[in-house]
């Protein structure tokens, strides 16, 4: 118990070293103008970098996100249909197919998946 204490207070302790000499190494410079901005080929940029997207466009591409790992979800869920006797994995799989549609015809209600309004 005790060589278990004296290993977690040396990790401890090379993690405090290591996380002092990499704030002692990582100070920047913000005040320099040249290193703050957008490399163009040695030029000025021609816009500002900074421009706001529409907030439209990152509703749509966080709920394509969210229905991709869902039906990443389902894939072994038919693995476990085609291996099992029991009727568990397809009610579990009917109920995740009702969700996932409830859910679409929420955000379709919402008007979220209308790109032109």
């Amino acid at each position: 118990m005790i060589m278990i204490i004296m290993y977690a207070i040396i990790l401890f302790m090379v993690n405090m070293i290591l996380l002092m000499v990499g704030i002692l190494i990582n100070k920047r410079s913000t005040s320099d103008r040249e290193k703050n901005s957008p490399f163009e080929c040695g030029f000025d940029p021609s816009i500002y970098t900074r421009t706001p997207f529409s907030i439209r466009f990152f509703l749509l591409t966080v709920i394509f996100l969210i229905f991709d790992v869902e039906i990443i979800l389902l894939i072994p869920l038919v693995m476990n249909i085609m291996n099992s006797n029991t009727h568990w994995p397809l009610s579990c799989s009917m109920m995740f197919l009702i969700i996932l549609l409830l859910g679409l015809y929420h955000e379709w209600n919402q008007g979220s998946l209308n790109w032109m309004k």
